[in-house]
């Protein structure tokens, strides 16, 4: 076994974990999860059987991935965020086999609190702020919050916001990466050097 585990934790047999993952207390892995290395998953942290997460994906205390979460590498999930699976649950109707899947593309943070509605794909090294609620499909390097989350700005990949205007076109080179950040036509690029 090339990962670890603290011993309160749960792991099915047949999960699937890549090297240099951390499992913490009382985390549950279900036997068709897909996990990716040097992953840390910290304290009441469930993940479903039909998710897959990418290498060095965060997910910090008291966090539910249910089935139908894809995450790429390099992701960030607060503390008690939320993702959901089902658009509209009942307690007396099973409804398995409508769930709407989640993807969260590589690089984003999901501030403490925030919830993802099923059915979103979140851009790459998007910003979501803590308490918000994702109910539509975020742009690469968007910075959202609020209920539901509005966009007020844009993020880079080193976590800092950049000086770009909401609207229109810009260029932005971050003091910290020396990356230039373009926008144009709603669309954030960035080139690296």
């Amino acid at each position: 076994m090339n990962w670890w585990n603290h011993s309160t934790a749960i792991i099915d047999e047949g999960a699937s974990i890549g090297k240099g993952t951390k499992i913490w207390h009382w985390t549950h892995i279900c036997a068709g999860a897909k996990i990716g290395e040097q992953c840390s998953f910290a304290q009441n942290v469930f993940v479903g059987n039909d998710v897959v997460i990418g290498r060095n994906v965060k997910v910090q205390n008291n966090v539910s991935i249910f089935d139908a979460v894809r995450i790429e590498d390099d992701v960030f999930c607060g503390p008690s965020m939320v993702f959901t699976n089902v658009y509209n649950p009942r307690s007396s109707i099973s409804r398995k086999d409508e769930y709407r899947p989640i993807m969260v593309k590589q690089g984003t943070t999901l501030g403490a609190n925030c919830t993802v509605i099923c059915g979103v794909t979140i851009g790459r090294y998007a910003f979501i702020g803590a308490g918000a609620v994702v109910n539509r499909d975020v742009p690469d390097f968007a910075l959202m919050v609020g209920v539901p989350a509005k966009q007020i700005g844009w993020m880079g990949e080193y976590g800092k916001r950049l000086d770009l205007p909401l609207r229109g076109e810009g260029t932005y080179t971050c003091p910290h990466t020396g990356r230039k950040y373009t926008l144009e036509i709603q669309k954030v690029t960035v080139s690296h050097s």
